[in-house]
């Protein structure tokens, strides 16, 4: 029969290398077999249990350590709002509904890899650290990495021992659960998207445990990368379409349209084509042209749409119903009144602010479906030129979808910004020469002193 033979008592440091009272090696912390001649494990010297479970949680500690966990250990399912804050589109809330959902199940069962893709404050890095929570909770080796720290702390060990990356390296691609946060914001060097690349491939060939928050679509992140995330068969892909949560509510118009809500209002339905008025038959046929406009193109988004007419004319109200028609069918949808962008953009000048100003600009300028509201408004500037300058040519030169609204075409815009929208191959304008909405809905007053009479 096997048995560990008896540990012979050594000096005190030899004792402290295993549990002092362990009954197996008595403190030496390993164990030699007591076997016959010739056996496969005569004359071998193995760690002991006791010792092998320090060594475990030793390595549990500094998985842990790596991680920065102990910062996010506020972040957990129980303190998530599983359909986020007050005053979201159905379809937002759902979505936020189903990463939630997603993200538990596989806390649970920690089997295949998670894609969680959405905006910044969404609620990603919430759910991945409540995942990390969970899985340490219950002794599972994780580690919880954004990817530039990853990458900085594989090039800090490239200085020191040669083995000493191997072993960093080693240790996040065979970790037991990796979390990568913030995917995408990372220097993307040839080496760094190799390692990564790496990483990623060797956690997808054994099938291990993975979680990937990001911001970017599908088609920014690279190719390699990019088809291991569209394996069905391992990957759960959930993109959450909710706001940013962490914007105070004063900042409104950049990212919390959702809370204006006569603009939430704003549909085709209730669109007043302003038929009984009396108005000239060249100024309504404008009007029915842009309504029919915006109407075909929030059913498919292609192209841009400028509406342009005086205040109150009804172009914005064509535009938030483009904006709330893409929400109500669960697609993005960005719309941003351009004074209140101008002002979030500034604002992350301050020291205080949660968001670079690079965050907040590229949230705007990749926005899948991009809505500008009333963009001649707000030229008083350089800066404030140059940045939609930089916006709309980002947007013109990869033909991403937009919609602007604006009341004077050509007597405020930059030449620049007037050339990009004017370009027929992209671009379709529609006129709006109907007097304000606003000045008729004064106009009942007087039938009313009529019948008074």
């Amino acid at each position: 029969m096997e048995k560990p033979a008896e540990s012979r008592n050594g000096g005190a440091e030899e004792r402290h290398l295993g549990e002092e009272n362990c009954p197996i090696c008595q403190g030496l912390g390993y164990i030699r077999w007591e076997v016959p001649l010739g056996h496969p494990k005569f004359g071998r010297v193995e760690v002991c249990e006791c010792r092998a479970s320090q060594s475990r949680q030793q390595i549990f500690q500094r998985l842990y350590a790596h991680s920065h966990l102990d910062h996010l250990s506020h972040l957990t399912f129980e303190n998530f709002h599983p359909r986020g804050r007050a005053g979201l589109y159905p379809q937002e809330a759902n979505s936020i509904e189903l990463a939630y959902r997603q993200a538990r199940t596989f806390a649970e069962t920690l089997q295949g890899w998670l894609f969680l893709q959405g905006g910044y404050g969404c609620g990603k890095t919430h759910l991945a650290a409540a995942i990390a929570n969970t899985a340490v909770q219950h002794h599972v080796p994780t580690l919880f990495l954004t990817v530039p720290d990853l990458l900085d702390g594989l090039r800090s060990t490239l200085s020191e021992a040669e083995n000493r990356f191997e072993e960093h390296f080693e240790e996040i691609r065979t970790v037991r659960l990796l979390i990568l946060d913030d995917f995408g914001t990372q220097n993307a060097t040839p080496w760094a998207q190799e390692k990564l690349f790496q990483i990623m491939n060797y956690r997808y060939v054994n099938r291990l445990p993975t979680v990937i928050t990001t911001n970017l679509r599908l088609e920014q992140i690279e190719g390699r990368i990019r088809s291991r995330l569209e394996d069905p068969e391992l990957v759960t892909k959930v993109v959450i379409l909710a706001p940013d949560y962490r914007r105070p509510t004063a900042e409104l118009g950049m990212h919390e349209f959702a809370m204006f809500p006569k603009l939430q209002r704003c549909t085709f339905a209730n669109f007043d084509l302003r038929k009984d008025e009396g108005l000239p038959a060249e100024a309504l046929r404008e009007l029915e042209a842009a309504f029919r406009a915006a109407r075909e193109f929030a059913q498919n988004p292609l192209g841009w749409i400028v509406f342009n007419g005086p205040s109150g004319s009804g172009k914005t109200h064509l535009a938030a119903a483009i904006h709330n028609y893409r929400r109500d069918v669960g697609q993005p949808s960005r719309f941003v009144d351009v004074g209140e962008l101008l002002n979030a953009l500034r604002a992350t000048f301050s020291p205080f602010s949660p968001e670079s100003l690079d965050e907040r600009f590229e949230d705007v300028r990749r926005a899948p479906l991009l809505i500008l509201d009333d963009l001649d408004s707000y030229m008083s500037s350089p800066w404030s030129i140059e940045k939609l300058y930089q916006i709309i040519h980002f947007r013109y030169l990869a033909e991403l979808p937009t919609v602007i609204t604006l009341g004077r075409l050509r007597d405020q815009l930059e030449p620049r910004l007037l050339t990009r929208i004017e370009d027929r191959r992209l671009c379709r304008i529609y006129p709006l020469s109907v007097p304000s909405y606003t000045a008729v809905e004064r106009e009942p007053i007087k039938p009313s002193r009529r019948r008074q009479k």
